[in-house]
């Protein structure tokens, strides 16, 4: 082979090519491609290839594509606001990574953006786009980069970051890797530098490339996270390989905006996050205290079934609990901050699994009692940053319906295939269908040995197999001290929420000692696996009122039937069949009000109750009822035995309606 050449290997295909072919060439402009994976690196189209390379291509429909779509034009707005300097003058650039569904960009500038800036912002990106801008990669020097970015000082903080575990995950974007890069926006025709910004990259290979993007909303953030530094102005935004792809995104973000469980608490009295108890922690009011029973009672009953034993733990506890666990040195910023009592430091719970270890170590225990399944709805609390409190959803007070099963190595298997299908059931049970989950693996900081951690790794690993859910593999994504799984559902509108998470421990139980004797007298460690279903009471609460859309099922509504009088004359009747269906558990109200019947079935729709039994005179002569339901549907003079029968029948068997 000449000199000149050099061999590639592209979609498993060896091919010899000029020395000096970028990916892009080799690759030859596939439909799509935006950026290509080169020995399993993501790279720009115009990288050079070396002998021997591995290509292939990365196209904008992919997620990898879509992350690369949307940092490209992130760059793209960073650009325009900066090219906007009548309104924003001396406007300073702080990071702009892509997010799910999106990207955002932080900027220090004199005013909050308005509605009207973020159409101008737009107006000066359709610009850019249609300039097709080429990006354009240069590796600089830490000197270099400083004298370029000499007037940004918040990029000139992230060049002292370089190569430094400081950097978080959206930080480095902007400075991961062994070396500095600036990407330079060029003119196409003239090759000059439009703009520049401090990135890793790989970018799309012209602004042309971006078919579909819209400025969606602003708000503050603090810079790199701490309330302890300036607050930046963010703008964030999304972007698509086609428009239709995105009008479907925008579509369900209308109707995820319709079903906010933060608005639908409010409009049907569920919750309510007073200003005077704190940001991100939640009340619940007598209608979100009856779903929230319903919740927890379906739950321990069956827990109760599955050989589970309910423990119960304290809000607080002394620092060396936590200094044994290890959670003071690896969790100890998200922990609140500590309070002196009797001469002794003490924390508000972040977890509740030391205290189900110190259960366990209350007494000697013998194989016999393996496995041991200990289970508590314990409220734990997390000190999360304000910018990311979100309703139930990300709450700093919340209660995990939180499990820690004890077994020998040899349980170890069965347990989590059990576990596996528990979880799946019990979210089944609410309504949940669509599955999906996640081995997360050893992370850069952990406790353990390599061997415990592949052992356990290959544990979860053969339980997932063995499950038949889809899953995927997050490297580096576990917690500190074990592997995890969690269980992914799609909700009603398609959105994907974390819920379920198991864990395999090997850590605490050797840092709190504790022992079974086993079969042949010899004392033996046991496994722990930690399991939380919903994750939290509050959060799950959240996910089915948006998954509902405030419509929950008969079984979890907080009033199941609202009987709807056609006159007064008509309220004794209807609340002599509400203390039948009483009798039966069901939850109803009589509406009793000076309203027109009419208004009266307006507001029983707008309360989302499922059932409404109307009487008037002929329904009370047949001793019947008129059956409205939640969707509108009537059904008239069904005998109130029947419809009693009807709704205790959707109740127990947990109907959706």
């Amino acid at each position: 082979m000449s000199s000149q050449q050099l061999r590639i290997t592209l979609a498993g295909r060896e091919l010899v090519t000029e020395a000096g072919t970028t990916a892009g060439a080799a690759l030859d402009g596939g439909p799509g491609v935006i950026a290509a994976r080169v020995n399993g690196v993501p790279r720009d189209l115009a990288h050079v290839l070396a002998d021997g390379d591995e290509v292939e291509p990365i196209v904008n429909s992919s997620d990898e594509g879509h992350a690369i779509l949307r940092h490209s034009t992130a760059h793209v707005l960073a650009q325009a606001v900066q090219d906007l300097q009548d309104r924003f003058p001396q406007a300073r650039l702080g990071i702009g990574p892509p997010v799910e569904n999106g990207f955002y960009y932080d900027f220090d500038v004199s005013r909050p953006f308005l509605p009207d800036d973020l159409k101008a912002i737009e107006a000066r990106m359709r610009e850019i786009v249609k300039q097709g801008q080429l990006f354009s990669r240069r590796v600089v020097t830490d000197a270099e980069a400083r004298d370029e970015l000499k007037s940004e000082p918040y990029k000139l903080e992230l060049i002292g970051l370089k190569g430094s575990p400081a950097a978080d995950a959206e930080e480095s974007v902007e400075v991961g890797g062994p070396e500095l890069t600036i990407y330079d926006n060029l003119d196409p025709k003239t090759g000059a530098v439009l703009w520049k910004d401090l990135c890793r990259g790989p970018h799309v290979p012209s602004t042309r490339a971006i078919p579909a993007f819209k400025l969606l909303r602003t708000g503050g953030a603090y810079w790199r996270g701490s309330e302890k530094n300036p607050q930046l102005q963010r703008i964030y935004g999304t972007a698509w390989e086609t428009r239709a792809a995105q009008d479907d995104y925008l579509t369900m973000l209308a109707e995820a905006e319709r079903r906010d469980h933060r608005r639908l608490g409010a409009e049907l009295d569920l919750f309510s996050f007073p200003n005077e108890i704190g940001s991100g922690l939640p009340v619940f009011h007598p209608k979100g205290g009856i779903i929230r029973r319903v919740m927890e009672d379906y739950s321990r009953r069956r827990h109760e079934e599955a050989g589970y034993e309910f423990v119960n733990t304290p809000h607080l506890t002394k620092a060396e609990l936590f200094e044994t666990s290890g959670h003071l040195g690896f969790y100890k910023e998200s922990m609140f901050p500590p309070m002196e009592l009797e001469g002794a430091e003490y924390y508000a719970k972040p977890m509740n699994c030391p205290m189900h270890v110190l259960i366990y170590r209350s007494r000697g225990r013998s194989y016999r009692e393996l496995p041991l399944r200990l289970f508590e709805f314990g409220t734990v609390y997390r000190f999360e940053k304000s910018g990311v409190v979100h309703g139930l959803t990300r709450a700093r007070g919340f209660t995990q319906d939180d499990s820690h099963i004890f077994c020998t190595p040899e349980q170890l298997p069965g347990e989590l295939a059990s576990l596996l299908d528990f979880v799946v059931g019990l979210l089944r049970d609410f309504g949940l269908t669509d599955f999906e989950a996640e081995l997360s693996t050893r992370p850069d900081k952990y406790v353990g040995t390599i061997a415990e951690w592949v052992a356990a790794e290959e544990a979860l690993q053969h339980a997932l197999d063995a499950s038949g859910l889809p899953y995927t593999v997050a490297e580096g994504e576990g917690a500190f001290y074990a592997p995890k799984i969690d269980v992914h559902v799609k909700d009603a509108i398609g959105r994907r929420w974390q819920l379920s998470t198991l864990q395999v421990d090997f850590q605490e139980p050797g840092r709190f000692g504790i022992e079974y004797q086993a079969a042949d007298g010899t004392r033996q460690r046991p496994y722990m696996i930690h399991r939380a279903l919903f994750g939290s009471i509050e959060r799950f609460f959240g996910i089915l009122l948006e998954h509902y859309a405030g419509a929950f099922p008969p079984w979890l509504a907080p009033v199941q039937v609202t009987g709807i009088p056609i006159s007064d004359a008509h309220v004794p009747y209807l609340q002599k069949v509400a203390d039948m269906l009483r009798e039966q558990g069901i939850r109803v109200t009589v509406d009793d009000s000076d309203d027109r019947m009419q208004k009266k079935i307006r507001t029983a729709q707008q309360q989302k109750v499922p059932y409404m039994l109307i009487a008037g005179d002929a329904d009370v002569a047949a001793e019947a009822v008129s059956f409205r339901y939640r969707d509108g549907s009537q059904k008239n003079g069904v005998p109130v035995a029947e419809a009693v029968a009807e709704i205790v029948t959707a109740v127990r068997d947990r109907i959706q309606v």
